[in-house]
C-alpha cells in the first residue's frame, strides 16, 4: 500500500509491496484488488488498520464486506479515466452500509496536462458525491503537482487530493508523490471523525475468512463489531448452518502480534479449540453465547434503487429472488411484497417480507443490501424477526 509504503520512511510503518496487497494469483495477473486485504500504518494521530477493496467492476460485490468494516474511506479516482461505473457503486454502498466520511484521492496527475480536464473530473466527482448524499458541493481541493504547491481551499468539506501514486511508490517527483501521500493522511486524520466503539455490548464478529495453521488449529479472522473478546472465553458460531457450534477462544491475533483480547473495531483472527477448517465459514457470526440468533425469515424497510442509482430498469414482483448481503454474508432468499401491493418500481420505497435460504446472524436494525446479476438494485434494513 503506498500509503505504508511512504509513512515507513517517516517511521510510522512497515512497507509493504505494492504488488503483495492483491494477495490472490489472478490478481496479481490482472493488476486489479479483487479481495478485501488488510494493511496497518501509523500517523501521528491515529494507527489505521487498511482494507484495501475492489475498484473492478466485476469484483464489487466482495467490496460490500470491506466497505461493511469501515470507519471512513480513501476514494481513489483516475485523473485520466475521471469516476467509472465502478466508482459510482463503491460511492453507494459507502452510504448503504454506513460508512461516515471519505477522502478523495485523485491519481496519475501527473498524466493530464490539460488543467482544464482536471476541473472537469472534480467536478464530476463532487456532482457523484452529492447525488449519493455526501457532502460534495463543498469539496476542498488540495493540490499535489509539479506546477502547484499544496493549496487548500478553507470551508470546504469532503477533501480531494491531487497526486501520483507511482510517483510515490518510485520515489519521484515529490510534489505529486511523497507529499501527496503524506496531505492525503493529513485529511485523513483531520477529516475522517474518531469512531465510536461499542465496547460495552457483547462481543460479536463476522466471519470474513478461515485460516488452517499447521500444528496450531483453525483461525477465523474478521473485524469486531462490537464488545470485547479474551482468550478463554467461551463463543459460540451462528448463522448459515442448521447448528450453532460452541467453543472457547484459544488465541487473539492482530496483524501477527499475540494479544489478550481483541476489541470493537479490531481487525482480529481468533485460534478456536477443536475447530476445524470446514466446522465455519464465511457469513457466519462468532459471538458470545445466547446473545445473536439467526434467523431466515423477517420483515424489513427497502429502498430499490433508480434506474439513474445504477439499478433495475424495470418492477420486481412477489417471489423475486434476488441475493441479499448482510455484513460478510451472502444469501438468497425471497421477497414478498405486501398485501395490496402488485409491484415495486425502481425509486420506491416499501416494507416487506423476506426468506432466506440459510438463516443469518441478524437482529432489528442490521443493514443489508439486495443484488441480481451482479449489481446492486436496493438497499434495506430489518424492522421485525418473524422466524
Amino acid at each position: 500500500m503506498l500509503r505504508a509504503d511512504v509513512l515507513s520512511e517517516e517511521g510510522k510503518s512497515k512497507a509493504v509491496a505494492f504488488d503483495e496487497i492483491d494477495k490472490a494469483p489472478e490478481e496479481k495477473a490482472r493488476g486489479i484488488t479483487i479481495a478485501t486485504a488488510h494493511v496497518e500504518y501509523q500517523t501521528d494521530k491515529r494507527h489505521y488498520a487498511h482494507v484495501d477493496c475492489p475498484g473492478h467492476a466485476d469484483y464489487v460485490k466482495n467490496m460490500i464486506t470491506g466497505a461493511a468494516q469501515m470507519d471512513g474511506a480513501i476514494l481513489v479516482v483516475s485523473a485520466t479515466d475521471g469516476p467509472m461505473p465502478q466508482t459510482r457503486e463503491h460511492i453507494l454502498l459507502s452510504r448503504q452500509v454506513g460508512v461516515p466520511a471519505m477522502v478523495c484521492f485523485l491519481n496519475k496527475i501527473d498524466m493530464v496536462e490539460d488543467e482544464e480536464l482536471v476541473e472537469l473530473v472534480e467536478m464530476e466527482l463532487r456532482e457523484l458525491l452529492s447525488f449519493y448524499k455526501y457532502p460534495g458541493d463543498e469539496i476542498p481541493i488540495v493540490r499535489a503537482s509539479a506546477l502547484a504547491a499544496l493549496q487548500l481551499y478553507p470551508g470546504d468539506e469532503i477533501p480531494i487530493v491531487r497526486g501520483s501514486a507511482l510517483a510515490a511508490l518510485k520515489g519521484e517527483n515529490p510534489k505529486i508523490g511523497k507529499e501527496a501521500i503524506l496531505k492525503l493522511m493529513d485529511e485523513v486524520d483531520r477529516y475522517i471523525p474518531d469512531p465510536v466503539r461499542a465496547l460495552d455490548k457483547p462481543f460479536a464478529m463476522p466471519v470474513e475468512d478461515v485460516f488452517s495453521i499447521q500444528g496450531r488449529g483453525t483461525v477465523v479472522t474478521g473485524r469486531v463489531e462490537q464488545g470485547i473478546v479474551k482468550v478463554g472465553d467461551e463463543i459460540e458460531i451462528v448463522g448459515i448452518r442448521p447448528q450453532n457450534t460452541k467453543s472457547t477462544v484459544t488465541g487473539v491475533e492482530m496483524f501477527k502480534k499475540q494479544l489478550n483480547e481483541g476489541q470493537a473495531g479490531d481487525n482480529v483472527g481468533l485460534l478456536i479449540r477443536g475447530l476445524k477448517r470446514d466446522d465455519v465459514e464465511r457469513g457466519q457470526v462468532v459471538c458470545k453465547p445466547g446473545s445473536i440468533k439467526p434467523h431466515k425469515k423477517f420483515r424489513g424497510e427497502i429502498y430499490a434503487l433508480s434506474k439513474e442509482e445504477g439499478g433495475r430498469h424495470t418492477p420486481f414482483f412477489t417471489n423475486y429472488k434476488p441475493q441479499f448481503f448482510f455484513r460478510t454474508a451472502d444469501v438468497t432468499g425471497t421477497v414478498s411484497l405486501p398485501e395490496g401491493t402488485e409491484m415495486v418500481m425502481p425509486g420506491d420505497n416499501v416494507t416487506c417480507t423476506f426468506e432466506l435460504l440459510s438463516p443469518v446472524a441478524m437482529e432489528p436494525g442490521l443493514r443489508f443490501a439486495i443484488r441480481e446479476g451482479g449489481r446492486t438494485v436496493g438497499a434495506g434494513v430489518v424492522a421485525e424477526i418473524i422466524e
